[in-house]
């Protein structure tokens, strides 16, 4: 399909045209299908973020700039992130009770839990010299597991600005620690 094709589609979605959108959808769901396959891994996780993916651009088919950047580059960079975020979001699960049960018995001996109990203190002194909503994304995102988008929605924030936030926190932090 054309650069104009599909950019003219983009357009008639942003003014909700659902024909325009089952062509779009038509047309690139192969590819965008291909991406969320080779990143989750699995065909049944892909097809549900497929269907995550084509809401996102029917809500945001307006963002797009026709004349701006490659419309099929534009898809599958929405593709490619959803995907990264669902694989972000998954949370690691014990396979066996043997595994759960190893996870439980280790008991580290007296001189790892002192190291561990300072090196946490150097790490909420650090925190605390963040601002106050920096420090509790940072704690959602590395503590919690929330994918960029979910705080993109705790914080009310774009997605890109989550991003910045998260990038710059973690520059002051090490800064912080290598002191």
């Amino acid at each position: 399909m054309a650069i104009d094709d599909i950019s003219t589609l983009i357009g008639r979605v942003s003014l909700k045209d659902r024909a325009a959108f089952s062509a779009l959808y038509s047309q690139t769901s192969p590819k965008l299908f291909a991406i969320c396959v080779r990143i989750l891994k699995d065909r049944a996780e892909a097809e549900e973020a497929l269907q995550e993916i084509y809401i996102k651009i029917w809500q945001r088919a307006d963002r797009y700039v026709s004349g701006g950047p490659h419309p099929m580059s534009w898809l599958l960079v929405i593709a490619r992130n959803h995907a990264i975020d669902h694989l972000r979001a998954r949370k690691p699960v014990a396979n066996t009770i043997d595994e759960a049960y190893d996870l439980a018995d280790s008991a580290p001996d007296p001189e790892k839990t002192a190291i561990n109990a300072a090196e946490g203190r150097r790490i909420d002194n650090c925190m605390n010299e963040l601002e106050a909503d920096r420090a509790d994304a940072v704690r959602k995102a590395y503590v919690e597991g929330l994918s960029y988008e979910e705080l993109a929605e705790v914080f009310g924030v774009p997605l890109n600005t989550m991003r910045t936030w998260l990038r710059r926190s973690l520059l002051k932090l090490r800064e912080c620690m290598e002191r």
